[in-house]
């Protein structure tokens, strides 16, 4: 990259330094060869360097007078040429910087070494994203500096700059360039050993398929983060051994089977995403016919969950691009569409699905429908995060925000791997089981319970540790007790526990632990430090596990204290 600046800079200001050279060794050249007249009268040759030194800064204009004596009139003559001589030679070789700096080559080439070397300098694990848009930005904000770093690629001179405004702290290394590029890969850092991986979620199913391939030749140990909207090309990436494949529609439409079969289920996804604990009167899906308004990819993937549920459907075939075009409007409502909604039965329906690509056409539909029939349940997609307020101003009982889903799908991959395995793993349950686990999370730690991942190795679980290397035995029941009073058990549940490629949901209580064990634990701040407390702070963790004959006195200390060591 160096090299490329440089060979930019040489040719652009080859002639303009051809041109200073020639004008200036013209101008010291004949000072040298006019003979002059010293203080004394007597005649002499000005030097090389004395001629040099006159012209350089008679050519930039400074201006120190005559030297090293006072001029003849031949040598005056000869400096009144040289003086628009030069001039003319250095204006050219300012126009010609002048024009360079404003060069997009130099330009470009300067920015990719920045680029470069901001990549190089990042010691922290980070995530190459392909593209900027309101996804991308919204994972940037939630793993930037917190958990991982980012890197922005994008091919939108206009998209990098709204970055770059954006102002994230830590500092988002960005530049304009094509995903598909295996040269500005390589310079994104996807060789560098604390690259995690790389988020592709571009709308295009063979661009994100082109990118996964490129990427996987280019390093197989990363994760590929990538998005796929159609079930054949999902199952073409997991053929290709990707390990997460995000379907935005396939998220929804398993939202709305297990919403309809398994309500409890839903509320469990839907908990890890910021629902709270308990299932409201708004969000059981009624029973009845449904109508979904649009029959693409949204479309069939929500039909496909209603049939799988056994639910009665009518999927209405709607362009929205055609219907805008044809009636020069987004407003859906006039009395050729309220016909088409009672044909379609929406008086006798139970629910109304507005599934097209224009958020304001989804939203009329439902108030058309709603006209009709004021008791219908209403679901709409909404496409961008821009228009959520408008939205929720609609009272739409259900609305699904694609961007939104995909990005928080992609945040708990990268993030919270144990709250994604926990949904896999909770679908795969029946409804009595998902009903039994809400109650006993709302019994022990209530209806807005917080959720806590941690790995018990030597940086999050010290005090563990030690004991694991000196042969103890601890179970799952040893670390409820409290530190407070271990005749007390806090209020604190062992949601999951993952061991290797072995998954426990709700592991027994006797369950013993080992080292590197994963935990995803249910509890509130303050009785997750107490947790904390006790796995890192050996007098904590032998007074729960009834170890006071060690040290009476550092016993008591590490009972009432509240530092770690």
């Amino acid at each position: 990259m160096n090299e490329q600046i440089i060979w930019i800079v040489l040719k652009r200001l080859r002639i303009p330094f051809f041109v200073i050279i020639i004008t200036f060794s013209i101008s010291i050249l004949g000072l040298v060869l006019i003979p002059g007249v010293t203080d004394q009268g007597k005649p002499y040759h000005m030097t090389f360097f004395d001629a040099f030194y006159f012209v350089s800064y008679m050519a930039s204009t400074i201006g120190f007078g005559e030297a090293p004596y006072a001029f003849n009139y031949p040598q005056r003559m000869w400096v009144s040429f040289a003086i628009y001589f030069t001039v003319i030679g250095w204006f050219y070789g300012i126009g010609a910087i002048v024009s360079l700096i404003q060069d997009e080559g130099l330009r470009r080439a300067l920015s990719l070494n920045a680029f470069k070397k901001q990549v190089e300098n990042l010691h922290e694990p980070f995530y190459i994203i392909l593209g900027y848009n309101s996804i991308t930005k919204t994972i940037i904000n939630k793993i930037n500096g917190v958990d991982y770093r980012a890197v922005v690629l994008d091919k939108s001179p206009q998209k990098i700059e709204e970055l770059v405004l954006e102002n994230f702290y830590p500092h988002v290394p960005a530049s304009v360039g094509d995903a598909t590029n295996q040269q500005m890969l390589k310079m994104s850092g996807i060789h560098q050993k604390n690259c995690k991986g790389v988020i592709s979620l571009f709308e295009n199913d063979m661009v994100n398929a082109n990118i996964a391939t490129i990427c996987m030749l280019l390093n197989k140990k990363i994760d590929i983060i990538i998005k796929a909207t159609l079930p054949e090309q999902v199952a073409h990436f997991k053929k290709m051994g990707l390990k997460h494949v995000q379907n935005p529609f396939d998220i929804i439409s398993k939202r709305i089977y297990f919403g309809i079969t398994s309500p409890h289920i839903w509320l469990l996804e839907m908990w890890m995403y910021g629902h709270i604990l308990k299932l409201k009167g708004r969000d059981r899906f009624p029973d009845g016919k449904y109508i979904i308004y649009g029959s693409g990819r949204m479309g069939q993937a929500i039909a496909d969950g209603l049939k799988k549920a056994g639910v009665e459907y009518i999927i209405k075939d709607f362009d929205s691009k055609k219907y805008i075009e044809e009636k020069e409007s987004t407003i859906y409502g006039d009395a050729e569409d309220m016909q088409k909604l009672i044909d379609l039965g929406v008086k006798e329906s139970a629910c109304v699905i507005a599934a097209t690509k224009n958020d304001i056409l989804n939203l009329t539909i439902l108030n058309s429908a709603k006209q009709l029939n004021p008791n219908i349940f209403t679901m709409a997609r909404e496409n961008s995060l821009d228009d959520l307020n408008i939205f929720k101003a609609a009272k739409i009982n259900k609305i699904y925000v694609v961007e939104k889903i995909l990005a928080d799908a992609t945040y708990n991959f990268i993030s919270r791997p144990l709250v994604d395995l926990f949904i896999h793993e909770a679908r795969k349950q029946d409804e009595e089981w998902a009903e039994v686990i809400v109650n006993i999370l709302n019994n022990i730690t209530g209806m807005n319970p917080k959720y806590f991942e941690t790995e018990l190795n030597d940086e999050n679980a010290y005090a563990l540790n030690l004991e694991f290397n000196n042969g103890g035995d601890i179970t799952l029941a040893n670390l409820r007790r409290s530190r407070e009073n271990k005749n007390e058990m806090l209020q604190i549940v062992f949601l999951l526990l993952k061991r290797g490629d072995e998954v426990y949901l709700m592991p027994d209580s006797q369950m013993h632990l080992q080292a590197n064990d994963k935990l995803l634990i249910v509890a509130d701040e303050d009785t997750y430090e107490d947790f904390e407390y006790i796995i890192n702070n050996i007098y904590e963790l032998n007074y729960v596990l009834d170890k006071e004959d060690t040290n009476n006195l550092l016993g008591f200390w590490g009972k009432h204290g509240k530092t770690k060591t």
